[in-house]
């Protein structure tokens, strides 16, 4: 009994030692490079044949390389399942990366054939394999609860704004503000600058004081509730910042003491060496 007890230990022993250098290997820098140039490679693969005529010189190539770059993502994502275990599925970005890949392996034939515009979403997995955007979109999503009540209040400012607009420039100027809708879509263009004096010429040509109505409206929400996105993406951009720095204190604090520490054994050296003498 203690000779199988012994073995079964020595195979765990083994297992986790493998478990330990495979995932030394898949978090090493020059596979996490391979991957980036892979994902890189897939997703200009992935625009060629969006082009017609570089898809014919280079349909089988493309075709092949394709399934290769796949087959390559397929298997590490199975290696990083074994490596990792049950830290996998707890990892966010990890499920991004399974739900990308296997996204791609649905069979894109008959009515599903629609489904092929879909695996460029492979080369989003940059964004998981390049750290300065996975911080870059923690710092999106940390700053979610505050940009929803943003959101909410510049919903209701266009609400109000497009019954106020459609009740008195509707009946005049129709092809603006027609309708509810019509009019959310002409003051949303308003809101984002683009082409808003063109709306408003077509307005005060019938209603000479409405100018006041779309400086105000400008003011409002081009201006200041928009500026307010900006500032709540700042402010949560600040932690993982902050983290960047921290991460950058310790490893000068870390080579200060490995260079103190040399300084040290360096001068003991010394030391020995002239009594020796």
């Amino acid at each position: 009994m203690s000779d199988i007890s012994s073995s079964v230990d020595i195979g765990d022993q083994a297992d986790r030692g493998f478990r330990g250098w495979l995932r030394g290997v898949l978090s090493s820098t020059g596979f996490e490079k391979c991957i980036i140039a892979l994902i890189v490679i897939n997703a200009i693969t992935l625009g060629i044949e969006t082009d017609e005529g570089m898809k014919a010189s280079l349909s089988p190539f493309i075709v092949y390389l394709d399934q290769i770059i796949l087959a390559v993502f397929v298997v590490e994502i199975l290696l990083r399942i074994f490596a990792f275990g049950g830290q996998f599925w707890r990892d966010p970005w990890s499920l991004f990366d399974f739900t990308v890949v296997s996204f791609a392996l649905i069979p894109a034939t008959g009515n599903l054939s629609v489904l092929r515009a879909f695996r460029i979403l492979r080369a989003m997995r940059l964004v998981s394999s390049v750290p300065s955007m996975r911080r870059v979109v923690s710092g999106l999503l940390n700053a979610l609860p505050g940009m929803g009540s943003i959101s909410l209040l510049l919903v209701l400012i266009l609400y109000v704004s497009s019954v106020m607009a459609t009740k008195l420039f509707g009946p005049t100027v129709p092809e603006y503000f027609s309708s509810l809708g019509h009019s959310a879509f002409s003051l949303f263009k308003v809101m984002t600058l683009e082409g808003w004096p063109d709306i408003a010429d077509a307005v005060i040509k019938f209603h000479p004081w409405a100018w006041t109505f779309f400086v105000l409206y400008i003011l409002v929400t081009a201006f200041a509730v928009l500026n307010l996105f900006i500032g709540i993406i700042v402010d949560a951009m600040q932690p993982q910042n902050q983290a960047i720095h921290d991460e950058i204190d310790v490893a000068e604090r870390e080579l200060d003491e490995v260079l103190h520490e040399l300084r040290a054994l360096r001068t003991e050296v010394m030391a020995m060496r002239a009594e020796g003498r």
